[in-house]
């Protein structure tokens, strides 16, 4: 049931913005760097902006890696250790930010979507020229998997692009493979948050299905995207709508 405080034209705006965030995320990554600010902008607490925000993302996820699947880019019965490892750190990771103060999450939360909009600008691109497998599947599955669900169940924004990465330059995958791979982990790590946070009473569900629903489009239509340069025009939106709201969070603190 729809929270009856948030107006129409709210909803068809947090819907119109999982649609947007679902295309970027399926794209180019850091779907979480627009959903989230919106979220803490429509006036949402950090802890039910940061659960609200797993269920839309669930959604999305799950809507690209069904059709990377169909496609047979992943198959998760081959990754179950790093699924395994994925699911544990992002649910230690829910249960630790479950236990910060609200106030402490206001303070933080538009520093930390400032550094990562950052990292996103500013940060390595992804090459395949330079990529060749490092380490073995499992110790990519007890670090990357570990670590960076743990972030994704603490905070989450820029969790895809960090998992793509390590695909990449860890393990050797071409840019399609690791995307493929990297939907799949995106949607353990926000499934095992979202569980964690709805334990806690922490999801608005009505919010997050309407976003949900949007995302769900969304992230098919973008696994369907062969544009070589959306990454290009779709990164400087996402860091300038990240910073510009996370700025004005903190002026409004």
């Amino acid at each position: 049931m729809i929270d009856p405080v948030i107006g129409v034209d709210l909803l068809l705006l947090l819907f119109a913005t999982g649609l947007v965030a679902g295309m970027v995320d399926a794209v180019a990554g850091g779907g979480g760097l627009i959903t989230l600010p919106v979220l803490l902008a429509a006036g949402l607490a950090p802890t039910e902006a940061l659960a609200t925000n797993k269920l839309q993302g669930s959604a999305g996820t799950l809507s690209s890696s069904l059709y990377f699947m169909r496609q047979g880019l992943v198959h998760p019965r081959e990754i179950i250790f790093l699924i395994a490892c994925t699911f544990t750190g992002s649910a230690l990771g829910t249960l630790l930010v479950q236990h910060l103060s609200s106030g402490f999450l206001n303070r933080a939360i538009p520093f930390l979507l400032i550094l990562i909009a950052l990292y996103f600008w500013f940060g390595p691109p992804i090459r395949e020229e330079t990529s060749r497998r490092r380490i073995t599947p499992a110790l990519f599955a007890l670090v990357i998997g570990f670590v960076v669900g743990f972030y994704d169940g603490f905070f989450g924004p820029g969790a895809g692009t960090f998992f793509a990465f390590g695909f990449v330059m860890l393990l050797g995958y071409d840019l399609v493979k690791a995307t493929a791979h990297t939907k799949m982990l995106n949607l353990t790590s926000n499934l095992a948050s979202l569980l964690f946070f709805a334990a806690g009473g922490h999801v608005l569900w009505g919010v997050g299905l309407v976003m949900g629903a949007g995302q769900f489009m969304g992230a098919h239509l973008g696994a369907r995207l062969v544009v070589r340069r959306g990454s290009r025009l779709i990164r400087p939106l996402i860091v300038i709508i990240s910073i510009l709201i996370s700025l004005k969070l903190l002026l409004g603190n």
